[in-house]
């Protein structure tokens, strides 16, 4: 089954928001043959870089301000993001991503209206996405937007039944 389908399929099914980042992990970058992927959570004016699979570390369990990394400037705009080269976008924190491998990367927001989360794809060189990835993260994006929309009103409903 493609990783894509998989994944959308297995996200109708998340009982809890580390299980959605879980299946967004294990797929996405497969999904667009990217050398990386992290799934960043928004903590009130946070990122928080909750999970990520990649060639080598990127900022897995690190925060950063919303104002001062790509992710977070993705769910305050609410837009997806294609950086074909990360050293001639002024979004980018050089200091934060020197170190790495990344030098090309699409980041997608993940909710309806308020982001509460984002994917990202790294690539080692060079790469300016294609339609058909951007496509394939932004799906994936929506289907986790539904998953934490359903999580969240189920959370709602037990509070609701139980008086908290």
């Amino acid at each position: 089954m493609e990783a894509t389908t998989w994944a959308i399929d297995m996200l109708r099914s998340a009982g809890a928001v580390d299980e959605i980042e879980s299946i967004l992990r294990s797929s996405a970058r497969a999904a667009v043959g990217a050398d990386g992927c992290t799934v960043v959570r928004r903590e009130h004016d946070m990122c928080f870089y909750a999970q990520e699979d990649a060639l080598s570390p990127l900022w897995q369990g690190q925060r950063f301000p919303l104002k001062e990394c790509i992710s977070g400037w993705s769910m305050l705009n609410r837009q997806t993001v294609t950086i074909p080269d990360i050293y001639l976008d002024d979004r980018i924190p050089q200091q934060a991503y020197r170190p790495t491998f990344v030098r090309s990367l699409l980041m997608v927001p993940i909710g309806d209206g308020e982001p509460v989360a984002a994917i990202g794809v790294y690539w080692a060189d060079e790469h300016s996405a294609t339609t058909a990835e951007i496509t394939t993260i932004e799906r994936l994006a929506t289907a986790a937007a539904s998953a934490h929309a359903r999580i969240r009103a189920e959370q709602d409903d037990d509070k609701t039944l139980t008086g908290v």
